[in-house]
């Protein structure tokens, strides 16, 4: 655990009260009635741009700025927070700034790095995916000598997001310190910014990071003792879906275990975003809700009794998605499965199959596929329930009745295709 300047991030989170006030720790009292412990929210979904890439943002501008760099033209490539971020900052020192994104970015993002850049910002399409846009941003650097202001790379972003940690420990009760740290991670920024910031004061071992499963790169790295660049990444927490840590995040972060990050599971997230958002009222995104979704899965003993803070990264979630997300919740809470049926083809076969389900079965999706047989057709059902234990019943009558049929519910590549 590589340890901070504090002075400078002290400094730096002083000059950040030009834009911004500090966000919230709240003692959260559901989540601390459910595992027995103080669990308390470092709420940076609340910050003008509702995430914490603005710190670092800033800190990198108040740098360049000071250094007499007001006539260069600043560029980024993101399609999330870290654009919302840099416009927003490019809009403050009134400096020009240009971000790429690609062209399949949700014109509810472009349209708020928009409105947060106003004339000060220019934004381009290029490529369907990040890679063909960050290169065509790099591109741009080298032609015109234009500044690039990475997302999580540079001492000065993560000195910015160190920030974060500072104000915890201005902002938690009798000056102390916490029992336990909850970072989520993604290039790892936040990560090494947080855990240097404590250095000295927690023990490493006090630290625990969240990736998720479908984008664990720190975890990787860690197993090897070098950054590991993944084959693949699952973009679905596209706040947090980084194929390669970045290096100086690396160096910060190597001391700990790999068994400090823990690899949640995509849809065990869109759990804690849906019970967060019908109980508390909370909006989070999925990177957002990683370091809430660790909680679930530790020992009780774990946290029982200490003094937890979970950073709360980023609330910037596009309601278009929520039936995707509440669909992923509902199976992975096993509320909600699908079967491919094998019926006869005679009259009263859905009657038949009808009869089998219990009083709170309740059938979300049916659809004909084909027949497979003269005698017999496939037909595609969704099947939602109260309880996960009901499915129990629910295949015994299944079973009883000599019923044909295939549970795909986890089943991704006929999912992919077909639900």
């Amino acid at each position: 655990m590589r340890a901070m300047n504090m002075a400078a991030v002290d400094e730096a989170k002083q000059a950040m009260r030009e834009i911004f006030p500090e966000t919230p720790l709240q003692l959260n009292e559901h989540l601390s009635r459910r595992y027995g412990a103080e669990i308390w929210l470092k709420r940076e979904d609340l910050s003008p741009v509702r995430s914490y890439k603005i710190r670092g943002a800033f800190n990198f501008f108040r740098k360049q700025i000071a250094a007499g760099h007001t006539d260069r033209v600043f560029v980024c490539a993101s399609a999330g927070n870290h654009a919302q971020g840099f416009a927003f900052v490019c809009r403050h020192f009134e400096v020009q700034g240009v971000v790429f994104m690609p062209v399949t970015t949700p014109q509810q993002k472009i349209d708020k790095t928009r409105m947060f850049g106003g004339p000060f910002i220019t934004i381009r399409l290029v490529g369907d995916i990040f890679d063909q846009c960050y290169a065509a941003a790099r591109a741009h650097v080298d032609e015109t000598g234009a500044v690039m202001v990475p997302p999580f790379d540079h001492a000065d972003i993560i000195e910015g997001q160190a920030t974060v940690a500072s104000e915890i420990a201005e902002q938690l009760p009798d000056g102390g310190v916490p029992d336990m740290m909850i970072v989520p991670v993604g290039g790892g920024g936040l990560s090494s910014g947080v855990s240097g910031y404590f250095a000295g004061r927690m023990a490493p071992s006090d630290f625990l990071f969240v990736e998720p499963e479908g984008a664990p790169s720190l975890k990787r790295s860690l197993e090897t003792g070098h950054p590991v660049t993944l084959a693949k990444v699952d973009n679905f927490v596209d706040g947090a879906a980084v194929a390669r840590i970045g290096d100086l995040n690396f160096e910060a972060l190597k001391g700990f275990s790999a068994d400090q990050v823990l690899a949640v599971p995509e849809n065990a997230i869109c759990v804690t975003m849906i019970e967060m958002l019908n109980i508390e009222g909370v909006v989070l995104e999925p990177a957002g809700a990683l370091s809430l979704t660790a909680l679930a899965t530790l020992a009780p003993e774990h946290i029982a009794g200490k003094r937890v803070v979970a950073v709360v990264s980023g609330g910037n979630f596009d309601f278009e998605r929520l039936p995707d997300v509440k669909e992923r919740a509902m199976r992975f809470s096993g509320l909600k499965k699908y079967f491919i049926l094998r019926l006869p083809q005679r009259p009263g076969a859905l009657r038949d199959f009808l009869n089998l389900l219990g009083p709170d079965d309740d059938i979300a999706r049916f659809e004909y596929l084909k027949k497979s047989a003269r005698n017999f057709g496939s037909i595609l059902i969704g099947i939602e329930t109260s309880k996960p234990e009901n499915f129990t019943g629910l295949l015994q009558r299944f079973e009883g009745a000599g019923l044909g049929y295939e549970d795909i519910t986890e089943n991704d590549i006929l999912a992919n295709l077909i639900i």
